[in-house]
């Protein structure tokens, strides 16, 4: 592991030290955050694979509709009445916090009075069968909301999830191992440093004894 470029004093190596205890602290909130993210990622796969299935299936029942639809009138006919909402639907954003991530909440809202071209009762109505599937659109549109809110959340977690293991890592692998290495790299040099100086402390005091005794 290759060690820092410093110089091996003992402002250093306390430097060191407190740097290494704070890359061990920072290392173990991190670890922890990486834990609780992947805890409310797996949550919300399971969520969205939930809410996946049940707009699938809700779908498949209004295709079903507007296959209906289409034996009275022309494709192009139905499709063009269908584009037409039933009301003016609106999306309302708020961000929800966890573990520092800014996630999306979605809610439907809807203004304006009924379309006067789509709607139960009306005289424009093409067919019950085109009115039907517009009602089951408009009764779909929370829940594909929803999915996409799902969705956009485990976007926004996994990309969270990935800078966070990265910076586990870089921590993990990379700068508490050379910490160690320098910190014990500076102990090893403070160490021949004081046995030298011991050495030529012993020297002097026998050459001192030495001409005492002469």
């Amino acid at each position: 592991m290759t060690r820092l470029n410093v110089n091996p004093t003992r402002m250093e190596l306390t430097n060191l030290k407190r740097r290494r205890t704070t890359a061990v602290r920072g290392h173990k909130l991190l670890k922890d955050k990486q834990d609780e993210l992947m805890r409310h990622f797996i949550e919300m796969i399971r969520e969205n694979h939930d809410v996946r299935q049940q707009v699938e299936v809700e779908l498949s029942r209004v295709y079903k509709s507007m296959a209906a639809a289409r034996g009275d009138l022309s494709s192009t006919f139905v499709e063009g009445a269908l584009m037409l909402p039933v009301k003016t639907p609106e999306v309302d954003l708020k961000l929800h916090n966890i573990m520092s991530v800014k996630l999306p909440v979605y809610r439907v809202l809807t203004s304006g009075s009924q379309n006067p071209k789509i709607g139960s009762g009306s005289s424009r109505m093409p067919s019950p069968a085109v009115e039907r599937t517009a009602a089951q659109f408009d009764a779909l549109l929370p829940k594909l909301v929803h999915l996409a809110e799902i969705e956009k959340s485990c976007q926004l977690m996994a990309d969270e999830i990935e800078k966070t293991r990265r910076r586990v890592n870089a921590l993990e692998y990379t700068t508490i191992p050379q910490l160690n290495e320098t910190i014990r790299y500076i102990k090893m040099k403070l160490d021949e440093n004081e046995r030298s100086s011991n050495i030529r402390l012993m020297k002097v005091k026998s050459r001192l004894v030495e001409k005492e005794e002469a």
